[in-house]
C-alpha cells in the first residue's frame, strides 16, 4: 500500500472591491474580509465575500465587542450595497 499525500491548496485572496463613492475605503483584514473605513478612518464594520451558486454575495458585519463576534447586517449582490448598510446602519 501507498500512503497517501494530502496537501492543501492555499487560500487565495480575492482582488479588494470596487466601490463607487469615495466617502468609504476598505482595507484589507484577511483574504476574505476587509475593513470599512470612512473619510475619518472611523471603521464602520467588515466586508466579507461569500461564495454563492449564483456569484459572489457580500456580507456586511459589525464586530460585537462584548462577545468578540460578527452580527449579520445583511447579505447583498454589491459592495456598495453593503457599505451603504453599514453606513446608514
Amino acid at each position: 500500500m501507498s500512503a497517501t499525500l494530502i496537501t492543501s491548496t492555499p487560500e487565495v485572496p480575492y482582488a479588494t472591491p470596487q466601490l463607487s463613492t469615495k466617502k468609504e475605503h476598505l482595507v484589507r483584514a484577511s483574504a476574505h474580509l476587509w475593513r470599512v473605513h470612512d473619510a475619518r478612518e472611523r471603521v464602520l464594520g467588515h466586508l466579507r465575500l461569500m461564495p454563492d451558486p449564483l456569484g459572489v454575495r457580500y456580507r456586511a458585519e459589525r464586530l460585537h465587542l462584548a462577545t468578540a463576534s460578527f452580527r449579520l447586517v445583511g447579505d447583498f449582490w454589491s459592495a456598495d450595497d453593503a457599505v451603504a448598510a453599514l453606513r446608514n446602519g
